[in-house]
């Protein structure tokens, strides 16, 4: 087992504990900065990145990397891209093109097309990985399968990895969902065995699919982990004193991370239009056959389940997507932060007491059974699980104590997770 390197933080983690000013956050890259790039000191750097990838002021880790580089600390030898890109420049779903980085010349391999994983050849002359991305905090959303995959092609080829940490915008204390993924149902939208809402940042979530033997084959990297310093679990982004680049399209701000999981699990069915190709993306449950969303809104509000959260009735014609122009009708979700009732109330929950509702509304409806067939396999690969579906349908589309007990995490899995906390 190789051994995994921890920096450690500086005094202002807890200077910004208790009556003084919170100080702002300082993330992984500017960490390493402050370091004069000690780990990467004489070698050839590979960097795994995109928009997201940036200091305090804007300016991307590539830049950084590279201006460093140019002062002959190291040489930027690669840049490999996930999902949109390492400059931003490819849709979602979109293959990502090799080809050379304009603004430095670098060469750049894609992650997101014919491999998710870098090849023997696509690390050739590199002596080291690193990866700086934002993550949202959600197992489907496909950057920590990328994470995942670099170590798993670095391990392979002997290439050591450091992971350069950001907060989770979630928070690192919400823990939603159950981490078994059933077999069949491993895909890039669950690629690893962890909740749903994994509460972790991408350097804990990386020394524990290293340590647990959670990478393909069992296969460990060398890691080095550059934390963060000022970061505490129970921050909300705001309190982070970070800019936000957007982490996707449909993800323009740091309340969407919240909203995501929310509703993106049921935005998989096609019946039912959750805000995206709208101002509200992953904030609203809505469609065209909706005919009482005052109904709708007040039943979902009087939910004990559901104390905390709240919502109000919403109509909206779509701008763009499947149903352009047509007239929305259904609720806008509002999600509590920092209290006892936030604490309680299971975000990823919702969407299955939302369609619990909407069976008693509109019985002649039901969103899970008129899905397509791989539309509701879609379905299940992101929730990692065909057996919520069913059992919510057996139960005559209710979300009863048995569904809820299948979806918690294990204790089991809290206990591994704990291991691998740094904050």
């Amino acid at each position: 087992m190789r051994k995994i390197h921890l920096f450690s933080a500086s005094a202002a983690m807890w200077l910004s504990v208790g009556c003084v000013a919170a100080a702002p956050v300082k993330t992984g890259i500017e960490v390493l900065r402050e370091r004069g790039f000690d780990v990467l000191r004489g070698k050839r750097v590979g960097l795994v990145t995109n928009p997201t990838g940036v200091d305090r002021r804007l300016v991307s880790t590539i830049d950084v990397l590279d201006s460093a580089a140019r002062r002959g600390m190291f040489e930027l030898a690669a840049l490999y891209g996930p999902e949109h890109g390492v400059r931003g420049d490819a849709e979602a779903g979109q293959a990502v093109a090799s080809g050379r980085d304009a603004r430095t010349g670098v060469r750049v391999f894609s992650l997101y097309g014919r491999t998710t994983r870098p090849t023997r050849e696509m690390l050739a002359g590199v002596d080291v990985l690193v990866f700086d991305i934002q993550d949202i905090g959600t197992r489907s959303y496909t950057y920590i399968s990328t994470m995942g995959r670099v170590m798993e092609g670095a391990a392979e080829a002997g290439v050591p990895v450091v992971v350069l940490d950001r907060p989770n915008p979630m928070g690192g204390l919400r823990v939603e969902g159950r981490e078994r993924i059933e077999e069949g149902l491993v895909s890039f939208v669950s690629a690893y065995p962890i909740p749903y809402i994994h509460g972790m940042t991408v350097g804990e979530l990386a020394r524990m699919l290293n340590e647990e033997g959670m990478l393909r084959g069992g296969v460990r990297c060398g890691l080095t982990v550059v934390p963060m310093e000022g970061w505490r679990r129970e921050m909300g982004w705001e309190e982070c004193g970070l800019p936000w680049v957007a982490t996707s399209p449909h993800i323009p701000t740091p309340e969407g991370a919240l909203y995501y999981p929310t509703t993106g699990t049921i935005g998989e069915l096609g019946t039912l239009h959750i805000g995206v190709g709208y101002t509200l993306p992953f904030r609203t449950v809505a469609a065209g056959w909706i005919g009482d969303a005052e109904g709708l809104a007040q039943r979902l509000n009087g939910l004990p389940e559901l104390a905390g959260g709240r919502f109000r009735p919403i109509h909206y014609r779509p701008f763009y997507g499947a149903d352009k122009g047509t007239m929305m009708h259904g609720v806008e979700i509002f999600l509590p932060r920092g209290t006892k009732e936030a604490d309680s109330l299971v975000f990823t929950l919702i969407p299955f007491y939302i369609m619990q509702e909407l069976a008693a509304l509109c019985p002649e409806h039901k969103p899970l059974e008129e899905a397509t067939d791989s539309k509701r396999a879609m379905f299940d690969k992101v929730l990692g699980t065909s057996q919520m579906r069913r059992m919510f349908l057996e139960a005559g589309c209710r979300v009863t104590p048995q569904l809820r007990a299948f979806w918690r995490p294990s204790q089991a899995f809290l206990e591994k997770r704990r291991k691998y906390l740094i904050y």
